[in-house]
Parts: structure tokens; sequence; C-alpha cells
């Protein structure tokens, strides 16, 4: 049997769990919003048009942030036409993804969801078509206290306090040709530090969101992190990656090893961070915010230049797989392991939309089969990320060379005595057995044992409307402690699996 060893002890620390790392993300794209969180007349539907079976899932889900208004979108979004009387509210055409946006649904609609959802809002600006005035509207709109034209507006729409929101993004995908308003890194990056400062002129207590590359695949990646630090360095307090995995054809092996994609990106973007740091002499370490992450099947997508003009269209409505929540939990493991760097993630998106929870008009939501690691490790992942070592073989795949069979990481949560292993086994044929070394952790029991995966017919069984919980977490078999606090753990084929330890109680 293959073995992957790991030694756990609290004294080797990686960083501090930040609740942010569960965040997700709201675009105003497809059925995301209308027919997602939002469809008046549905018999979950609450007095403002709000579905109670979504919410519901959210908070079940775990998710702590939410993005919003995009994405896309927002390089084209005028935020005045989402507020005030419905009635009198605009009809546009959203050129990101040819669709009619009503506006029935804006600001304050999205943060009265979220008051309810008890997330917190990460508001991105339009730096695309619009630019500093309009940001600082907004900001003055959200959180100044009264007495300003903005300000008094938001009272005369019903909300008498401010908000009080802290994390913005200065826009979207700035470096990507097909974002409306795209700029060149100097120009971006003038435009991002101007901003910021005119923001924290609003609000000094803002925290802000540069634009980093819209995938590590772009021509410009490095050179373009490199150049908007340049400018904005002393101005933001995060930069961004936006990341997307797909299985290539038959090639599981490389699917499963996408975590290790998503190490190289993070590490990638430290560095250059890190490195502008050093030329302006600084000591500070920017921390990243990967505020768009999933499984996407961009190959399947046709473009957004290929649609044909509607009003909520059904966009990139992924089904997932079982294997799919293998590669989510292993991606989640990776923004673990990176917990000292990155504080701010968000899964890309909350509903429909490539989405871990789906909706349908005349149907209850479900839960997509990602939707298990992701809740699971929002939930369980407290405390202090424990740095591990896997020591265990490798195996070749096409995409990324030589990969550990496995990979394992643990959190400790040492006020109220837990330890979380989560851990992926890769190899599509053969069982891996864990070797935990607790030694520096005596007395532990096993209280939770759950498997997602392990069974070659089932990799592909997802869940859908009329079999909702085909695929859910199972309990798992054999694993144990003995007497020298070594735990072991069988980790089958292809699987996730959450480990859950916990001290004795007097």
């Amino acid at each position: 049997m293959l073995t992957c060893h790991v030694t756990l002890d609290p004294a080797f620390r990686i960083g501090t769990v930040n609740p942010r790392l569960f965040g997700s993300f709201v675009e105003h794209m497809g059925r995301c919003v209308y027919g997602g969180i939002f469809e008046p007349g549905h018999e979950e539907a609450d007095a403002d048009g709000l579905r109670q079976d979504v919410l519901k899932l959210s908070r079940e889900l775990g998710v702590t942030v939410i993005r919003y208004p995009g994405g896309n979108f927002v390089s084209g979004y005028r935020w005045e036409d989402g507020v005030g009387p419905v009635e009198q509210r605009p009809r546009r055409l959203d050129l990101a993804w040819r669709s009619v946006e009503t506006n029935a649904f804006g600001f304050n609609e999205f943060m009265t969801w979220a008051r309810r959802a008890e997330v917190e809002p990460m508001m991105a600006v339009n730096l695309g078509t619009r630019g500093i005035q309009e940001a600082c509207d907004l900001l003055e709109y959200a959180n100044h206290p009264g007495g300003t034209y903005w300000s008094d507006l938001r009272v005369s729409h019903g909300v008498a306090e401010p908000y009080g929101i802290k994390l913005w993004c200065l826009g979207n995908e700035m470096d990507g040709p097909w974002q409306v308003g795209h700029k060149s890194a100097d120009a971006y990056g003038a435009l991002a530090a101007e901003t910021a400062k005119a923001m924290r002129q609003v609000d000094p207590s803002v925290q802000l969101v540069a634009c980093g590359s819209s995938n590590d695949r772009m021509p410009t990646f490095g050179s373009w992190e490199a150049t908007i630090l340049d400018h904005t360095f002393d101005y933001v307090d995060y930069i961004s990656l936006h990341a997307y995995f797909e299985k290539a054809g038959e090639d599981r092996a490389s699917f499963l090893a996408s975590g290790l994609a998503m190490d190289r990106f993070i590490e990638g973007v430290v560095a250059t961070a890190d490195h502008v740091a050093a030329k302006k002499r600084s000591r500070r370490k920017l921390m990243l915010s990967f505020d768009e992450w999933n499984i996407w099947y961009e190959s399947r997508f046709a473009g957004h230049t290929n649609l044909e003009w509607a009003q909520a269209p059904r966009l990139i409505e992924d089904e997932y797989t079982t294997e799919d929540a293998v590669v989510v939990g292993s991606l989640m493991m990776s923004l673990l392991r990176h917990a000292d760097r990155v504080g701010v993630a968000c899964l890309a998106q909350l509903v429909n939309i490539i989405a871990p929870i789906r909706a349908e008009p005349d149907r209850p939501a479900w839960r997509q089969t990602i939707f298990y690691p992701f809740a699971l490790t929002a939930r369980h992942a407290r405390g202090e990320v424990l740095r591990v070592e896997p020591i265990t073989s490798t195996y070749d795949t096409a995409r990324h060379g030589d990969v550990p069979v496995a990979d394992v990481v643990a959190t400790h949560d040492a006020e109220n005595g837990y330890v979380t292993i989560f851990a992926v086994n890769r190899s599509e044929t053969e069982t891996v057995l864990l070797e935990a070394a607790l030694r520096a952790l005596p007395g532990m029991r096993i209280i939770e044992h759950l498997v997602l995966g392990g069974v070659p017919g089932e990799l592909l069984h997802s869940n859908s409307a009329d079999a909702p919980e085909r695929v859910a977490p199972r309990a798992g078999n054999g694993a144990a402690i003995d007497g020298s606090h070594l735990l072991t753990a069988p980790l089958p084929p292809a699987s996730w699996t959450m480990l859950r330890l916990a001290h004795p109680i007097a």
C-alpha cells in the first residue's frame, strides 16, 4: 500500500485561518441574481423577492464574504441605476454578457440579502467605463453617515444608517482584452492608485483590492502585477488572483493535481509582491485576494460574443461530479496552506452560475457536489493552519509533471481542543495509508471521519433536481490512533477526506 506520512505539531504554524477565506461571488450574470438569490413570485420567496431556500443553503455553505456585483458585469455598470424606486429604474444593455439588465435588484436589495445571509459584502467599483468620482460617490452613498448629497439620497431610499462596507475591489480583470474598458498595466495602475487615495479620503477605514492577472496563463502575468504594484503598493491592502480549472479530455490524473497549479499561482504572485516591496524598501507583506476561483468547463462555453440578447439567460450552469468535488476540496487545501498571505478568497459563483447551489423556478434549491467540501472546510477549519510536510511517493501527469500522490493540510483550534485534517489521494487506483504522528498532540481521539469520492464507478455521478442527494459525504472506515500517538487512515483512490480529532471530554 502507498503511504503518506505527516507530523502534526502545534508549534509549527503557517498562519491563522481567516474567515474571509470562505467567501463567494454574486454577479449580475445569467441566473445568479434573477432566478437565483432573487425570484419574486417563487413559492420560497419572501416579501422582498429573496428566495429563502437559497438563503438557507447559503448559510449552510458557510460563506462569510460575498463579492458583488461583478465580475465582468461591473465594468459597464452604473450603480445609480440600481437604487431608488424600482419602477423608475432604467433597463440597460449589459455588454459583458449580452444581457438585458432590468435593475430590479440593485445595491440596497443586495445589502438586504447580505444581512439575511449573514455575510460581509465585498463591493467592486467600475474602473472600466467609469472612474474616481463614481467610485467615491458609491462609497459616500454606502458609508457616509449623512448631510451630503449621496448619503442623504441613501437615507431618502429608506436606509438611515450607513452600511460601513470595508472591502472594495478596484475594478475587475482589467488586464483582459474581453473587459469593457480594458487598460494597459500603467493606465490601470495609475487609475487604481488615484482611486484608492480618493476613496480613503471619503472613508479611511476601507480595505482595497487592486486587480491582478485574470489568470496565470495571461501573456502579461507577472509583469502586470509588478507594474500595478509599482503604482499602488502604498495604497492598497490586497492584489487579486483569478483561476478556473477543468479536466482536459480524459486526463483525470492532471485534473486531480489542480491544487499544485493553484499553489504555483499564489507563490508567483507572492514573489512578485515581495519583489516590489524590496524595491520600495518596505517590510510590508502585501496580502492576496483570490476572489474568483472554481472549476469551470470553459471549453464548453461558446463565448459571450455568440450570445443572443436576453434577460437573465441560462449561462454556464455546469453540473458538477464527484471528481469535481474532490478537486474543489484540494483547492481549498491550497488556500489554507497559504493562509499567511491569502486573506480573502471567493468561490465563483454562489448559485446557478458554476455554483455549489442550484435553483429552478419550479423546484426547491439543491446542493451540487462541490457544496460539501466547501461547507465542511468552512465549518471545521479553525484556529491555526499547521505546517505539514507530507512524505509520499509521486506519479506522473501530462500537465504538471511528477506530483505527490497525496496531499494533507491540518488546522489546530487550541481554544476548543480540535484538530482537523484534510487529505486528498490523487491516485486513481491505489489506496494511500495516511500516517499522522501526533506526539505533540497527546490524548486526541477521532470524532468524525468523512470521505468524498473513492468509488471509481461513482466519480462521474452528480446531483440534480430529481436526485439532489445522489452524491454526499459518507462515513469513512479504518481510521485509528494507536498507543504511540500515530493516527492511521486509509485514503481511498481519487478521494477527499476530512478527519476531526478532539481531546477527551473531562
